[in-house]
């Protein structure tokens, strides 16, 4: 599988596109208004602490203060020379006023602050410094036992830099070597000495340590073995990129290059397009068949449908065929709409138990190249798989576009007709409750125009009844929903 990442670069934007065989498999967003805030450290003030939840808010300089519950709170390994076995409470960890070290897990999401922990992690290209911890663990990714424990030796070997922290060995460090992972521990004690410098000297809601930006943090975390280019269409940020580049990865150098052409790069390739058609509720498929797609507050549910594909066999095999393809781009638009939390995916009923295993089997391996940890359920009784995807970043959707003002992210509005009714109702409310001679009702056009014809006659009656005459006046503005009836 050949892969290749785009980069588009604005002053207002930093967009990143990973491609595989040439198809959008994800999309990153950074805006330079509203940067994510992952990885970031604070020094943070314990604003209010919640016992019945087991949590305090924390504020760390945003709009709304952030969140951190006791299981995140790093607790000393003993206590009183012994290990610490009973769990302490969130007033015994903290308490109002009190200044924390914390890093950002999650980024504000909704109507949700960011989500804190003070377990800090430092990731670098092969490891991930852990300052508070001793661990030395290896990424679960990398299954090979000869392989972890060969990465442990490798890393142990600099036992006199390592001390008495801990150290993840990132899924990368596969293709590491003892200089590189010697230079990413150097470069890891460094930076954590820089932070606990500024930490004396800063002020609660200072950031002490802030993540790369979006595109360093592609050289980082988003390159394996597939990769062949990383294509940037700024020529200063790919300058930057091959500074890190020969600083740190030295074996991406050759991969980075700048894309001078007129045509904007996600043109190109097709990206924008594939960027439109993930803001859409339905998704069509290749056979034929399509899937619905809708986002809520609690959870996304993903309806597969056969659609025009009538196959060629049977009725069964019709709908295994489509169920194996909605697998595919089921894993597809989680990834390039960057949907998590829970997810309910209605795959058409199948009656064979073999064809449940393969369309199963489908859709974990298609997981297995995703990022983001998963876990799925098997087929419920009610022929529904139920997933969970980690969520740390607000989902496409949520970056591009708002609620709705016509329908108050409803998805749906009155109609014409119910509106007429309710303008019919409101009229007999005005006439009861005052004097008036005259009324007028504004409303959009198709309101009005309904009000002049198929509601032509209940108009009438309507003004016979109350005995008051009613003009009508069409409001460009105005949504359907939206009327008033003005007194005159």
């Amino acid at each position: 599988m050949s892969k290749e990442i785009l980069i588009n670069v604005t002053p207002q934007e930093t967009r990143v596109a990973i491609l595989e065989n040439g198809v959008l498999q994800e999309l990153y967003i950074e805006r330079s208004s509203r940067k994510g805030l992952v990885g970031n450290v604070y020094i943070g003030k314990v604003v209010r602490v919640l016992p019945g939840m087991d949590a305090a808010f924390i504020d760390i300089g945003l709009e709304r203060a952030a969140f951190l519950h006791a299981s995140d709170i790093e607790k000393s390994h003993t206590q009183n020379g012994h290990s610490e076995t009973t769990p302490r409470t969130i007033s015994q960890l903290l308490h109002e006023g009190k200044k924390i070290l914390v890093q950002v897990v999650k980024d504000p999401l909704g109507s949700k602050g960011a989500r804190l922990t003070t377990n800090i992690t430092i990731p670098s290209r092969y490891l991930v410094f852990l300052p508070n911890s001793e661990t030395i663990g290896v990424s679960s990714k990398i299954e090979d036992d000869k392989a972890r424990q060969r990465l442990k030796d490798m890393l142990l070997e600099h036992d006199d830099l390592i001390g008495g922290s801990g150290y993840i060995l990132r899924t990368a460090a596969e293709q590491s070597t003892p200089e590189s992972l010697r230079r990413d521990i150097k470069y890891l004690k460094n930076l954590w000495t820089s932070i606990e410098e500024l930490k004396v000297s800063a002020k609660s809601g200072d950031v002490v340590h802030q993540d790369l930006p979006l595109h360093l943090r592609v050289l980082r975390d988003m390159v394996d073995d597939d990769l062949e280019k990383i294509k940037i269409d700024s020529r200063e940020n790919c300058k930057r990129m091959n500074e890190f580049a020969s600083k740190y990865v030295t074996e991406l150098a050759a991969t980075i290059e700048h894309y001078p052409g007129e045509r904007p790069i996600f043109d190109l390739y097709g990206v924008e397009d594939e960027i439109q058609k993930a803001l859409e509720r339905k998704v069509q498929l290749k056979s034929g068949g399509y899937l619905i797609i809708d986002q809520t507050e609690a959870m996304t549910t993903i309806d597969v449908n056969t659609g025009a594909f009538v196959g060629h066999r049977n009725l069964e095999e019709t709908i295994f065929k489509t169920n194996l393809e909605a697998a595919q781009a089921i894993v597809r638009q989680l990834r390039i709409r960057n949907l998590g939390g829970i997810i309910i995916i209605d795959f058409i009923d199948m009656l064979e138990d073999e064809h449940k295993r393969q369309v199963m089997r489908a859709l974990n391996k298609c997981l297995d190249r995703d990022h983001a940890k998963t876990n799925v359920s098997e087929v419920s009784s009610l022929g529904l798989v139920e997933m969970t995807r980690k969520r740390t970043r607000e989902s496409l959707e949520h970056i591009l576009c708002e609620e709705c003002p016509t329908c108050d992210g409803r998805g749906s509005v009155k109609t014409a007709e119910t509106v007429c009714f309710e303008i019919f109702r409101e009229v007999i409310r005005e006439a009861r409750q005052f004097d008036a001679k005259k009324l007028m009702v504004l409303a959009s056009q198709e309101v009005i125009d309904m009000l002049l014809d198929e509601e032509a006659n209940s108009l009438a009656e309507l003004e016979g009844f109350i005995n008051i005459s009613i003009r009508l006046q069409a409001e460009v503005l105005y949504s359907q929903e939206q009327f008033d009836v003005v007194i005159m």
